[in-house]
């Protein structure tokens, strides 16, 4: 099955994830914990979980699913999977507790290791961004639907850069590898795969991550930011890679929406 047969399954599998998230969000009553790594995990997260694996196993009963909320699953085993679908059932779960509307629900599916598809949709603004290889990457909103495309940059000083970075980041911690010589401006908003996609669609040109990711924050992400001409990687300027460690944390990443430039120039790596 091809990715262009299934991907308006997928978008309403998101939607049906992010509709459980927005009831509880709005009512404001859900149980919260502390996983092992330290990072919270709410009812919230949970029920959209519960819903998109479910979904996701009647629509490709053959294709094995990997959740952030079920990662439990060793790499002896993963090894096997030419495809898979990564999951990130609730993807600003920070945002979610701390009262924002910035959080989204991320499905993608990782064919070879590599992101073929990509589905982030925010539930509370009910805005769908998604891409698949080789077709274009697409915002869906209250306007309608419509391709995306990363803003070209032709050097580093024809235009004000803007950095997107999180309302609760300290945002030094960005500019502070930044050259100081050149102009830079934040664009606020939280939930790493959105910051992606502000990049994706153009309002943002560079979106940095310091601190832990799962591969599941970047699936999506990754192929949507590709496919509207810009780059996810790390910051020696390499692509990330998708199931091949033990570890499903991800290295410090940049997404750029001028992969032509040099980016490690600019900054301090």
């Amino acid at each position: 099955m091809k990715p262009e047969d299934i991907i308006e399954a997928v978008i309403k599998i998101a939607q049906m994830g992010g509709i459980a998230i927005r009831n509880i969000f709005l009512q404001g009553e859900y149980d919260r914990e502390l996983k092992s790594d330290n990072t919270p995990v709410t009812s919230a997260d949970l029920a959209s979980n519960e819903i998109i694996c479910q979904q996701l196993a009647l629509l490709t009963p053959d294709i094995p699913i990997l959740s952030e909320e079920a990662a439990d699953i060793p790499l002896s085993v993963r090894s096997q999977w030419q495809r898979y679908w990564l999951v990130d059932p609730l993807d600003g779960t920070g945002e979610f507790i701390a009262g924002s509307d910035d959080f989204s629900v991320i499905i993608a599916l990782v064919e070879n290791n590599r992101p073929v598809m990509g589905v982030v949709y925010a539930p509370m603004t009910q805005t769908c961004y998604y891409a698949m290889i080789g077709k274009g990457a697409f915002k869906r909103d209250h306007e309608g639907e419509r391709q995306i495309h990363s803003k070209a940059l032709t050097s580093f000083q024809s235009d004000r850069l803007r950095f997107a970075v999180s309302r609760r980041q300290d945002p030094f911690s960005v500019l502070n590898l930044f050259d100081s010589q050149a102009d830079a401006e934040l664009v606020i908003m939280g939930g790493a795969a959105l910051k992606s996609c502000l990049v994706a669609e153009g309002k943002a040109d560079c979106y940095v991550r310091l601190g832990p990711t799962g591969e599941w924050d970047t699936g999506a992400a990754q192929i949507i930011i590709q496919e509207a001409g810009g780059n996810l990687m790390d910051l020696t300027q390499q692509p990330l890679s998708y199931n091949l460690r033990e570890s499903l944390e991800n290295p410090n990443f940049m997404v750029v929406g001028s992969p032509q430039l040099g980016w490690g120039e600019l900054f301090k790596i």
